[in-house]
């Protein structure tokens, strides 16, 4: 299955979003320990705004009903009042979409010339 089949069968799109590449590539930095607000502290940082909890969480959903993410619900945390988190990781479809951007990405830097020169 290739990157755009992947995006016809699941997402009826070609491409992820600008917004669910942030989100996949602050998975990838954490994989297995990635949770909601770690990936919003992330993807705000890396976008210079504050992304909106319903923005995060929404998009996390998005992507595991897309299936490039899965997620789990921790034991809760070892402190008074404790909660549970999930936590998320990449499916081979997530590993498999981050592949293909970073490669179409290097293509279109690659061809582009540098500021200044036409």
């Amino acid at each position: 299955m290739t990157f755009y089949d992947l995006f016809y069968t699941v997402g009826h799109m070609r491409m992820p979003g600008g917004l669910e590449l942030d989100v996949l590539v602050a998975v990838a930095r954490h994989d297995g320990a990635a949770y909601g607000l770690l990936v919003r502290q992330e993807v705000s940082a890396a976008r210079g705004q504050e992304l909106s909890v319903g923005a995060a969480y929404t998009t996390l959903s998005r992507l595991e009903v897309k299936g490039l993410l899965t997620s789990q619900t921790t034991e809760p945390l070892p402190v008074r009042g404790g909660r549970s988190r999930r936590e998320y990781r990449l499916t081979a479809a997530g590993r498999e979409v981050l592949t293909a951007e970073r490669e179409r990405a290097g293509r279109r830097w690659g061809a582009a010339p540098q500021w200044g020169q036409a």
